[in-house]
């Protein structure tokens, strides 16, 4: 709130030393060619007062800057400012005045301005939400939902928080936060998103986060951050800035030297600023945020959308980065005498009641295969043995390879030998039924994904980094397109792989496990998926909250959209102003028309900035 309330402030005192600037020159104007002799002496008073009063804090304002050693070019205001007093020529120090507090003015203006797409979604969030209790459904605060709450959302209301539907069927709208331009189907155990919009249906949902860590207040938080914060891109314009400065100010003295005519050094600095490097960036900046945040990408570090642009490698984690994290049951071994069918409807029954990550694969497996579920009983997990049950009178257990050889070493030469990615084993009646073979599936834009790196982005390393064993992080490595992989590492081991990478050159590391972070925080730019860890987010630079490769190739796209435009805009502008130097150190552009002259410029580099936050028709090549 400090921050946001300097920063309004901030705005407020540049505009209305702007509007003073503005007034005086008007009224000068009036006063000069009003026709009055007497009058027209009187002139310069207006001019006079902008000077004293807004001039004289703007030059000490970056005066301030210069005994810090900050050397941007807006210095050459306050020369300008300077030099115009000295030289009797009011009306220019009074146009510069108006153009340095009208850019920062303007500059507040197209930052709010890029952001207004987040802002309107602000004002559509319910400050009160419907919660259910027995038979009764009262409205409450919407800081007063907890976690594990029932609340009802009403037809064509917003949805309040994150949770998953438990009765009811319908539809919602998520195109504020998905970008997806279509209603998703909602049915009983659908997630459903804070912010989303219900259709024509009623939908009771079980709260699954609070309304401060829902998707929409991740989103909102960059809305509020965004605006305040200086990113990286800025800096470089002040370094840019650094190196324009003296150049400007050489080819200044350069023009009044050859020339003898100090109007004209004056001239060429009223012409020199203010660079439009030092409005166009942020504004570029803040509207590829909104951007991003509209396709559901949380940019949390401003600076990664410069950076991202610049690196050449990329390092990527497996499960969940290049996998769903879902194993599927891709494969079976039947012992003789047993039926697959019938195998598999006695452990899909026995499963409905594990919590194991293959426990859910089986029970796809019985889905997409219509088996019928039997009554369980005398179900038992102990820690390490697998799952036994009792199912219609016969006994089945699920256990893992090692757990039945430790138990009955005689079993090696009936079991299968060991292949590819996970397994379990089924026992009917302590008899060995099958060996089930799971994996991990890639996703299905991965390959496009690996393969549009190098033409797109300019990648000239892909590397895959797992803690998983060989076999599997090959198996995945060949189907995607990566032919550096890293198998068995530990958290320690992709903290220092990626350290090592980071020092050769600039890395994006991508992630979504808990033991990523650190790799997260070593990388140049680190990145992690929507349904990873709070410890993993803090840790990331950007979070694409759709666990999907296309998101993540959005994101890349948007960074070099972000520095093409800002760059347009900086050299553009600057270009644009180095060619007014010259007319003006020819004695071709006078002070007042070269003040006019760099104001367009500026107009026109931030109208170029703001097409940062406007959606083009393509972000992705990734399907």
């Amino acid at each position: 709130m400090a921050k946001s309330f300097a920063l309004v402030s901030s705005s407020r005192r540049q505009a209305a030393i702007a509007a003073l600037a503005l007034a005086a020159i008007v009224v000068h104007l009036a006063l000069r060619y009003g026709g009055n002799a007497t009058v027209a002496a009187q002139a310069n008073w207006p001019l006079w007062i902008a000077l004293a009063l807004g001039g004289v804090p703007l030059v000490l304002e970056l005066l301030g800057k210069l005994l810090r050693r900050e050397f941007g070019s807006d210095l050459l205001a306050g020369i300008s400012i300077v030099a115009s007093v000295v030289l009797g020529e009011y009306l220019a120090g009074t146009l510069v005045v108006l153009m340095l507090s009208g850019g920062e003015a303007l500059e507040n203006y197209a930052v709010r301005s890029a952001s207004s797409v987040l802002a309107a979604l602000a004002k559509r969030m319910p400050s009160v939400a419907h919660r259910k209790h027995n038979d009764a459904v009262d409205d409450v605060a919407l800081e007063e939902v907890a976690v594990g709450d029932v609340l009802v959302v009403f037809p064509h209301e917003v949805c309040p928080v994150d949770g998953t539907v438990i009765a009811g069927r319908g539809v919602m709208d998520e195109s504020y936060l998905t970008g997806e331009p279509y209603d998703m189907a909602k049915t009983p155990g659908s997630p459903v998103l804070s912010g989303s919009i219900n259709g024509d249906t009623a939908l009771t949902i079980r709260t699954d986060k609070q309304a401060v860590d829902s998707r929409y207040a991740k989103i909102m938080e960059v809305m509020q951050s965004s605006q305040q914060q200086r990113p990286q891109l800025r800096r470089l314009g002040d370094q840019l800035g650094a190196y324009y400065t003296p150049i400007a100010v050489a080819l200044a003295i350069a023009a009044w030297a050859a020339s003898g005519e100090a109007i004209r050094f004056l001239a060429v600095l009223v012409v020199a600023t203010p660079c439009p490097l030092l409005i166009a960036i942020p504004v570029a900046i803040i509207g590829s945020i909104s951007l991003a945040a509209r396709r559901a990408i949380i940019i949390r570090d401003p600076a990664a959308l410069e950076r991202a642009d610049r690196c050449r490698t990329v390092i990527l984690d497996k499960t969940g980065t290049l996998t769903y994290g879902a194993p599927q049951l891709v494969g079976e071994k039947l012992a003789a005498g047993f039926a697959a069918h019938d195998v598999l409807a006695l452990a899909a029954s026995v499963e409905r009641y594990s919590k194991h990550p293959l426990a859910a694969a089986i029970r796809r497996a019985g889905v997409e295969q219509n088996v019928p579920l039997a009554e369980v009983g005398e179900i038992s997990e102990a820690p390490g043995a697998g799952l036994s049950a009792l199912v219609d009178g016969r006994r089945v257990r699920i256990t893992n390879r090692d757990q039945l050889l430790s138990e009955n070493p005689a079993a090696a030469g009936e079991l299968p030998p060991p292949g590819g990615g996970m397994e379990c084993v089924v026992l009917i009646d302590d008899r060995l039924a099958t060996t089930y073979q799971f994996r991990d599936a890639p996703r299905h834009d991965g390959a496009p994904f690996v393969e549009h790196l190098a033409p797109q982005h300019g990648v000239q390393r892909i590397m895959l980094l797992s803690g998983d064993r060989e076999s599997e992080v090959r198996y995945l490595a060949d189907a995607v397109g990566v032919s550096e992989i890293y198998a068995s590492q530990s958290p320690e081991e992709k903290l220092e792989h990626v350290r090592r990478e980071t020092a050769q050159g600039d890395t994006l590391f991508v992630g979504d496990g808990i033991n990523d972070a650190p790799a997260l925080v070593a990388a140049t730019v680190g990145i992690a998926f929507g349904q990873a860890s709070d410890v993993t987010t803090e840790a990331a630079d950007v979070v694409v909250m759709d666990s999907s490769l296309a998101k993540l190739d959005e994101f890349m796209h948007i960074s070099q959209r972000m520095r093409r435009i800002a760059l347009q805009s900086a050299v553009g502008g600057m270009a644009a102003s180095v060619v007014g130097m010259l007319l003006a150190a020819a004695g071709y552009l006078p002070p007042v028309a070269g003040a006019v002259t760099q104001e367009v410029i500026d107009v026109i580099a931030v109208l170029n900035a703001l097409r940062a936050a406007w959606p083009p028709k393509t972000l992705s090549h990734v399907n």
